[in-house]
């Protein structure tokens, strides 16, 4: 059995509006949200909807995820406690992480987390992937050779999956996954490891009663913000996103080759579909017309192309000048990646795997960073990487920043060698000192665990 409730129709239909781009009710949504949350028996509202939710606030953001949260602990309480499951806290030579996820594969959090993962001082720790997707392919198998342990508990129940957790003595339990789509938050709520930590692929808190940290910066997570979230923070000295040297980055193909114009500066941005909005794209409009010959590339979205190109010919902008980029493998998307000039970011759901690939792939990315974390990631990663001069204040700064640089080529061409220069140095790609904070993290845990306190705050001062 898999736990939890299931959305409305209402929440199910926003949903499906913004993957689609269908943005006519696109006013209404937040008001309908607002209205559920205050609904104090109401059904319990998906808290990811609200992450790309304009105006929603990262205190809105945790009420929706205690109530989403509470109503899934009332119903495991009782296999909670029929599960009996304590602890082994005597010292032990090497601390035991286990890593909870579906995205061991070809994923966007795969790519990101490996170099991680593999850098890992195996001295010091054993890492156990436990893993519920059955994707096979070469990060499958690159992934495997990571972990001292790969299990696979995609056929187990939550309950099954839980005590294979505990019987393996894992100390620290690390979700990836949230409350993202696939997610199997279940086996975090019946608690089968001592310390649970909120990690890398989901963007806010999980309520009370699943995770007692979460992984994070102090850009992303100010200590100000600490009230909207339900885990004390553990900080990284610099971003809160792994991202490794090894990716390759191979020769661009031709712009022919990319379905791109032979001339003209290129816009792009490669985030999922669900994340634009209609003043985000109202402001690339306004760029398009203000740049004669530039064209806005974005990633494929088969169910959104047809209503982004109504949406831009409503805007008076030739719809020809959206191009969608067909999905690559990741070596390949990287290298013509390269083709762009600059990347525009969203709001208030950010670039977060695709800011750090534009910024691998030399391009630099302009964004606006609102008081929630996934408004606030890639703002994170521009400090990481030496280019804080991104980062706008508002948006009138952003659409001013993204026209000066597609004006002035020789101002464009001289951030983008500043970009280079920075790369090969910069904290946001040094993976080896980066998995070195996040051990050290861990190991915070691990003594407050021992010593019997309760979680707090660690990490970078």
């Amino acid at each position: 059995m898999r736990i939890g409730p299931s959305p409305t129709g209402a929440m199910r239909s926003i949903s499906r509006s913004r993957a689609m781009c269908e943005w006519d009710e696109f006013a209404s949504a937040a008001p309908q949200i607002r209205a559920a949350l205050a609904i104090a028996d109401g059904p319990p509202t998906p808290p990811f909807l609200l992450l790309s939710e304009p105006g929603i606030t990262a205190s809105e953001q945790r009420a929706c995820s205690e109530n989403w949260t509470a109503a899934r602990l009332l119903a495991v309480r009782p296999l909670r406690a029929s599960l009996d499951m304590r602890f082994d806290l005597s010292p032990r030579g090497r601390i035991r992480l286990g890593y909870l996820s579906n995205d061991f594969h070809n994923h966007a959090t795969a790519h990101l987390l490996v170099e991680a993962l593999e850098a890992h001082d195996r001295s010091r720790f054993d890492i156990r992937a436990y893993s519920y997707c059955g994707a096979e392919g070469a990060m499958r198998t690159r992934l495997r050779a990571a972990f001292d342990a790969f299990i696979d508990i995609s056929a187990l129940t939550d309950a099954e999956a839980a005590r294979r957790i505990h019987a393996d003595g894992v100390d620290i339990l690390i979700d990836l996954k949230g409350f993202t789509y696939g997610a199997r938050t279940g086996v975090m709520m019946l608690r089968p490891a001592p310390v649970q930590v909120n990690y890398l692929g989901y963007p806010g808190t999980l309520g009370t009663g699943v995770c007692d940290y979460i992984v994070t910066d102090r850009y992303v997570t100010p200590p100000s913000s600490s009230p909207a979230y339900s885990e004390a923070f553990a900080y990284l000295p610099h971003s809160y996103q792994p991202h490794g040297r090894g990716a390759p980055l191979n020769a661009p193909p031709s712009r022919a080759a990319a379905g791109l114009p032979a001339e003209g500066f290129v816009y792009c941005c490669f985030n999922q579909a669900y994340k634009l909005t209609p003043f985000i794209f109202d402001l690339w409009a306004r760029l398009l017309d203000a740049t004669p010959g530039a064209v806005l590339w974005l990633a494929a979205a088969p169910l959104a192309e047809g209503n982004l190109r109504n949406e831009m010919r409503g805007r008076g902008i030739d719809a020809r000048r959206l191009i969608f980029a067909p999905h690559l493998p990741q070596a390949e998307h990287l290298s013509r990646l390269q083709l762009a000039d600059l990347a525009l970011d969203t709001a208030p759901f950010n670039s977060h795997t695709t800011a750090s690939d534009a910024l691998w792939a030399g391009v630099p990315i302009v964004t606006c960073a609102g008081d929630t974390f996934p408004s606030r990631v890639a703002g994170s990663l521009l400090q990481a990487i030496g280019l804080p001069e991104l980062i706008a204040p508002d948006f009138d700064e952003y659409f001013e920043t993204a026209l000066v640089l597609a004006r002035d080529p020789l101002r464009c061409a001289e951030l983008r060698a500043k970009l280079a220069a920075n790369r090969p140095t910069a904290a946001l790609f040094d993976v080896s000192a980066y998995t070195i904070a996040l051990e050290s993290l861990f190991e915070a845990m691990w003594r407050r665990r021992l010593a019997g306190a309760a979680p707090a705050v660690i990490g970078a001062a």
